[in-house]
């Protein structure tokens, strides 16, 4: 037997620190919380077209910037809010065969049927030259947008 001894057992654990501090509240900044999915907000429809009239259009260019930064939020494509205000500002009929498709591919995304396409663009250009035909454009994307957020937990 050899007359070393034994080497000394390995220090224990330092005691833990106070715990890390929580993450930070994206849900607060309008950003879905890590591992979450952002999902966007219901706009009534009837509601969206009353503030259209009373702000003279300007609420047209609100509702199309925020609808696009929502989808781009949600599903990570697509051209994003600001590029979508540039188009309505100053192609507004692009924008609608746009904003159809983009709410079409959130459908195909999900392994359901596309509600609305850019074909759906149709209804608002050439339509424009009878006024009421961009309001049943309006009707169906709205519409079809906010049944998608219904399906995805948005009250409203």
């Amino acid at each position: 037997m050899s007359d070393q001894a034994p080497p000394p057992p390995p220090p224990p654990p330092p005691p833990p620190t106070s715990p890390p501090p929580p993450p930070p509240q994206y849900a607060s900044y309008g950003y879905a919380q890590p591992g979450q999915v952002y999902v966007g907000k219901v706009r009534p429809t009837g509601l969206a077209m009353l503030l259209f009239v009373v702000t003279f259009g300007i609420y047209g260019l609100v509702w199309w910037y925020l609808v696009h930064d929502e989808m781009k939020r949600h599903s990570g494509q697509g051209i994003g809010g600001l590029v979508a205000l540039i188009l309505a500002f100053f192609v507004s009929p692009a924008a609608a065969f746009f904003t159809s498709d983009e709410v079409g591919k959130l459908y195909e995304r999900a392994g359901q049927p596309a509600r609305v396409t850019a074909v759906t663009g149709l209804w608002y250009f050439p339509g424009i030259f009878l006024v009421f035909l961009p309001i049943v454009w309006f009707v169906k994307t709205n519409g079809a947008l906010n049944d998608y957020w219904r399906a995805h937990g948005v009250a409203g």
